[in-house]
């Protein structure tokens, strides 16, 4: 692919400098930049780069000087970081999936597939599915029987959708995606062990030994739109009502999502975060790496976990949370602090006591 320097500030909502007409084939950092290259050298620590490179244009800094940087043109933009979700959304050819419908699919005669749609080989579609215009669903995904997809879905290889799920719009699921596998939920003909840990916080009782019975999952998952999935994401389908996602939100992969949970708009989720059954997530809530929360708890509007932060307690909107078990994240730091401190203070209690033993005894 081959684009005009203007084509891509057009792109940006970006100013150009120079020789708008240039054309680039690819994006790369400044000191491997060829020159058919676009340099990405958005922050004046960039600069020696672009001398080692043989870029003739670059996307640069606000202020900086093009054209003593040796460059025939030059795109600036206000908000580096957003500006890479314009340029790799222009650039990206996206997955090689052949239009139509691929002779080793495997689609019920019942299913309804949208205008314009792509499926690639070996996918299979159950019954009664519904799948928008536009979708494009790569090699050996599976849709289980009754699920409805949005339009403009991106399904890629691997992907699992399971029976009765309701996806929306524009919604993407990257590789090994699982999306209605049945909850994890077990029980026991008497009261368990467990259960009376939790009541305890730390006495087993007098539980008797027995086997877990399965209670099998009769909800599935409601997702809204412009939803996406990391690679090996995993939502399971509620016990009785749907697990939901909400529009917006984006799961990392190797994310996990019980049974019966319900997460807001507009969330992010990291790699390895962990929700377990019956939580509330609202929205807008950011969850970093190896977040965990624990079942049937709340956890408000805008809250961000830092991470492989442990929450099990309601979290109140708009908090900040680090640490196991979580704590706001101010004091956390401070805890920290104190944590580090305690060598040495133990060293300075024991030497007091040492000072204190040698006092001679008065009358």
């Amino acid at each position: 692919m081959v684009f005009t320097v203007q084509q891509i500030a057009t792109a940006l909502g970006a100013r150009v400098e120079g020789d708008a007409g240039l054309t680039v084939q690819r994006a790369a950092e400044p000191a491997q930049a060829d020159a058919q290259a676009l340099a990405l050298a958005m922050d004046p620590k960039y600069a020696e780069g672009l001398a080692q490179g043989a870029a003739r244009a670059a996307i640069l800094w606000d202020g900086a000087d093009w054209q003593a940087l040796g460059l025939r043109a030059a795109i600036f933009v206000p908000r580096p970081r957003y500006a890479m979700s314009g340029l790799t959304r222009l650039m990206d050819p996206g997955p090689e999936i052949a239009p139509g419908i691929h002779p080793t699919a495997v689609i019920d005669p019942t299913a309804q597939i949208g205008p314009g749609a792509a499926i690639g080989p070996f996918v299979v579609i159950g019954a009664r599915v519904v799948i928008g215009q536009g979708a494009r669903i790569a090699a050996h995904a599976s849709v289980a029987e009754d699920a409805r997809i949005g339009d403009d879905a991106l399904i890629l290889q691997g992907v699992r959708i399971g029976a009765r799920v309701r996806i929306g719009h524009r919604f993407i699921a990257q590789p090994g995606a699982v999306v209605g596998s049945d909850g994890f939920s077990f029980v026991t003909l008497e009261k368990s062990a467990v259960e009376n840990v939790r009541e305890s916080l730390g006495d087993t009782g007098d539980a008797a030994k027995q086997g877990w019975t399965r209670i099998h999952s009769l909800g599935a998952v409601s997702i809204g739109d412009d939803v996406e999935l990391g690679a090996n994401c995993c939502i399971d389908r509620g016990t009785i009502r749907d697990t939901v996602i909400g529009s917006g939100t984006k799961l990392d992969n190797l994310v996990h999502v019980g049974h019966n949970v319900r997460i807001g708009r507009d969330c992010l989720l990291c790699g390895q975060v962990g929700i377990a059954g019956s939580s509330r997530i609202g929205d807008r809530v950011v969850f970093a790496g190896q977040v965990g929360v624990n079942d049937n708890i709340f956890v408000g509007d805008d809250v961000i976990a830092g991470g492989a932060t442990k929450i099990f307690s309601n979290a109140p909107a708009g908090r900040v949370l680090l640490g196991y078990p979580a704590m706001r994240m101010d004091t956390h730091v401070e805890v920290y602090k104190g944590l580090r401190r305690l060598p040495r203070l133990f060293a300075q209690v024991a030497a007091l006591q040492k000072a204190v033993s040698k006092r001679p005894e008065t009358d």
